[in-house]
């Protein structure tokens, strides 16, 4: 029998004995009594730690009084497993104690069934996988024009702003990232945040641009997936990804892009003076768990980054919770926005197809991905003529000359190597050299390039050492939404991407190779040659949404119901998109040894959306996280550079892709526009205890779920979901008339503005005043009703325009689909 006093009452528990005998795994646990975040009082001898959510005053840690609170919850942790189990029976891995009251520990399952009916504790998850969400940019975005002028130039954009990552870390030696090509960086008083010692060189791995360096594995290692060799016990980034999203949003400015002797041009970050802390919680072979990243995500609010760049995303739903807003990842994101801080996260590469999105939650600014306006083409020319589109970033062949085309599997060394599957041209060995030298290889994509067991690169390598001037790769058959992008190599090169166009070059070469009756080569009489691959085309139809970036509806559940709330939020770049990469990457076969990558996914374009609100919050130091989001959404572009309205890229068919009008599915807001956001005119604010109410208000959500989560009542609700105060409205349900509002903010000089609404047919729509005026920090109300005219059993669209006196342009789209009842 043990006892133990928690929460204030005398709890007396007896634990008969059990065996032990599932097979442990690493469980979530949250427990009665606030977090450092939101406990007003009420625990003797512990004063209380909570700030005003609506003021600018941040929690101090390093006050005495945090520290003595936080040591508190940690020792209810330990002494609620303690009073459970025997020592060495279970291993505590975290202790959450300043966003969620919690922790990460390794049991059985039987333990954790014990544990789950124990008073005092609220939730027990079983850990759940995470996956990455796997330069041009800043002038196709007008920043070095249009923004970064307004904050002192490249060299002072993103001055003291911090912003989080939370990914698989960073190469501190990439040039991106060096401290001695700037004016020196001095110490940031607001962050707390430690580096981590290199054990070998006995140096830390900051240098003043990179503030902060700490690595979180507990669960993977735990769980028996880490290994260190390849992922690293450090900060050091072992996959690529992380170094990557660190340099697109606040890399270097002006960082030449070279491989293979040549330059693509200048990489910069969108906020290139901002500080980097890394909190390294992702790992290249098996993603990451969410009980390392929660533990990376509050110590990074403990630490006190400005701005949390999350390009990642769980692989599946937890098992144990219904609610897509309420588990302990989103949690702690919400108690992370109570503190201050920006959150920004990739919204997955599940597209195009529907409900895809794996970023849910209102507090959050979820990010899909844009094609930007440069692409990269190449073609080949065949002896009869014909030219054969396909890509690769590679050089020309000689002169205006023609080679002999041999296939790989023409040139075998002799038949047994066929084992091998010598046609994907990764080992050169199986290859006779005599027969390849001074042609141009022809060689097969395989199922092993999906796998990533095969690459570009290695062809690339192969046709090097046997001599050839060159190498084709043919796609003679690809399941629907393959993706393929162009990929640099120091050979002539070329990836026919199109069946059909592989289909033509197989048919030439095989009417020009004449064989024997046992279907050996007599001569090679095909020939061809490989055009410039290395000069970007500019389109004017940029951007488009990317293929692959998921779409919405956003859902409220794991039934997958709609929500009425519009997911994603903005459209960034996300496709093509070069910057840092570390030698030791393998997120990107073709990019193993390299410096920089060209990767696409809407991991890319959530850190442009990271380093573009840096440059915000710079500006606006005062701005909460919801205005910060707002000015991004409100100024967003729903058109193209050719003022077309935007499109998305679809499948028509099969496996074509066309492209159709983009919808807010599709893009949310528009494309974000930076030098808009920076003055919007207005702001649609919202704080901790609106998103309360959001959650209250939400049918299906079980208030004592709520309350576990967040520690909160549901005191009020806004009585619609709908009336969140987010730059968007959304009605997943409409029966009849429905009128919800929503209330502006004037962040400019005194303006009157004009209110006007257009919706699709089957919806109708009215704004009521039609007009207002604000003065300077003014907030007024406007009113939007929604009647349904007809039935369509599909969602309708629209926009609100708020259009002022001085010019600000302020847009919010609109998303609604009637019913009878």
């Amino acid at each position: 029998m043990r006892s133990m006093e928690f929460n204030g009452s005398f709890i007396m528990l007896t634990l008969l004995g059990f065996l032990i005998s599932g097979k442990a795994e690493i469980y979530i646990v949250t427990v009665e009594g606030e977090p450092v975040i939101s406990y007003k009082g009420g625990v003797n001898g512990f004063e209380a730690t909570a700030v005003d959510s609506d003021s600018d005053k941040k929690i101090d840690v390093t006050s005495e009084i945090v520290i003595s609170y936080a040591h508190h919850l940690e020792k209810r942790h330990d002494m609620l497993l303690d009073m459970l189990f025997d020592q060495g029976t279970y291993k505590k891995l975290y202790s959450y104690r300043h966003l969620i009251n919690g922790f990460a520990v390794h049991m059985s399952p039987e333990q954790a069934e014990i544990l789950e009916r124990a008073p005092g504790v609220k939730s027990v998850y079983r850990d759940w996988k995470v996956r990455k969400l796997t330069t041009h940019t800043p002038q196709f975005l007008g920043l070095p024009t249009g923004v970064w002028p307004t904050g002192g130039g490249f060299d002072r954009a993103g001055e003291d702003i911090v912003i989080g990552f939370v990914d698989s870390g960073i190469y501190p030696h990439h040039p991106s990232f060096a401290s001695h090509r700037t004016d020196p960086y001095g110490p940031v008083a607001k962050y707390r945040g430690k580096c981590e010692i290199n054990p070998e060189t006995k140096k830390d791995y900051c240098n003043g641009k990179i503030i902060g360096a700490q690595h979180f594995a507990e669960a993977a290692k735990m769980a028996g997936a880490f290994n260190a060799e390849i992922d690293f016990d450090s900060p050091i980034d072992g996959d690529g990804h992380g170094s990557h999203t660190a340099a697109i949003a606040a890399g270097n400015n002006g960082i030449p892009v070279r491989m293979h002797g040549y330059e693509f041009g200048r990489a910069s970050g969108m906020a290139p003076r901002a500080r980097i802390a890394v909190y390294k919680a992702l790992y290249r072979l098996f993603g990451g768990f969410v009980a390392d990243v929660v533990a990376a995500i509050d110590q990074a609010v403990h630490d006190g980054v400005d701005i949390l760049n999350l390009s990642v995303g769980p692989n599946s739903p937890p098992a144990t919770t219904k609610t897509t807003f309420l588990n302990p990842f989103d949690a702690t994101l919400l108690s992370a926005v109570k503190a201050g801080v920006f959150v920004v996260q990739a919204a997955g590469n599940g597209g195009p197809f529907p409900k895809t999105l794996l970023s849910y939650s209102p507090w959050i600014a979820s990010v899909a991905a844009a094609v930007d306006d440069r692409r990269y083409k190449n073609h080949l020319t065949l002896g009869d003529g014909k030219n054969l589109a396909g890509i690769c970033l590679s050089p020309a062949t000689h002169g205006n000359r023609t080679f002999t085309l041999v296939a790989a599997n023409d040139v075998l060394l002799d038949a047994s190597v066929a084992k091998y599957s010598p046609s994907d041209c990764q080992r050169p060995e199986l290859l006779n050299k005599n027969l390849v030298e001074g042609k141009i290889l022809l060689c097969g994509y395989s199922f092993n390039f999906v796998t990533g067991t095969a690459s570009i690169k290695k062809v690339s390598q192969t046709a090097k050492a046997l001599g050839a001037v060159g190498f084709v790769l043919a796609v003679e058959n690809a399941s629907p939404g393959t993706k393929f992008d162009p990929v640099p190599v120091s050979t002539p090169g070329i990836l026919i991407t199109d069946v059909t166009k592989s289909a033509k070059l197989i048919d030439y070469y095989n009417i020009s190779t004449p064989r024997d009756w046992t279907g050996r080569v007599k001569s090679f009489k095909a020939v061809g040659s490989i055009g410039d691959g290395l000069r970007p085309i500019l389109y004017t139809s940029a951007p488009q949404v990317a293929l692959f970036s998921s779409r919405g509806p956003n859902i409220k559940d794991y039934s997958f119901q709609d929500a009425d709330l519009l997911k994603p939020d903005i459209l960034a770049p996300g496709s093509l998109i070069w910057a840092a990469w570390t030698p030791n990457g393998t997120d990107e076969p073709n990019y193993v040894g390299e410096g920089f990558a060209m990767v696409s996914g809407t991991s890319m374009a959530a850190p442009h959306i990271a380093g573009i609100a840096a440059l915000l919050k710079q500006k606006h130091p005062h701005w909460s996280p919801a205005a910060i989001k707002s000015a991004l959404m409100t100024t967003a572009s729903n058109v193209d550079r050719a003022d077309r309205p935007l499109q998305a890229q679809q499948f028509s068919g099969s496996d074509i892709v066309s492209l159709v009008p983009a919808t807010p599915f599709d893009c949310g807001s528009g494309h974000v526009s930076p030098r808009a956001a920076l003055d919007p005119g207005l702001i649609f604010d919202a704080g901790y205890e609106d998103y309360l109410g959001f959650l209250c208000t939400t049918p299906g959500i079980d208030p004592n779920e709520i309350k576990n989560h967040t520690n909160s009542p549901c005191n009020f609700t806004l009585g619609h979901p709908s009336n969140l105060n987010t730059p968007s409205i959304t009605i997943s349900h409409l029966v009849g008339t429905q009128t919800v509002t929503r209330t502006v903010t004037n962040v400019a000089g005194e303006e009157t503005y004009v209110i006007k609404a257009r919706m699709a047919p089957a919806i109708a729509i009215e704004t009521n005043p039609p007009a207002m005026t604000l003065r300077p920090g003014a907030s007024r109300k406007f009113s939007v009703t929604l009647t349904v005219r007809s039935v369509t059993g599909a969602y309708s669209f629209g926009e609100i325009w708020l259009k002022g006196s001085r010019g600000h342009k302020v847009r919010i789209p609109v998303v609604a689909m009637g019913y009878d009842r």
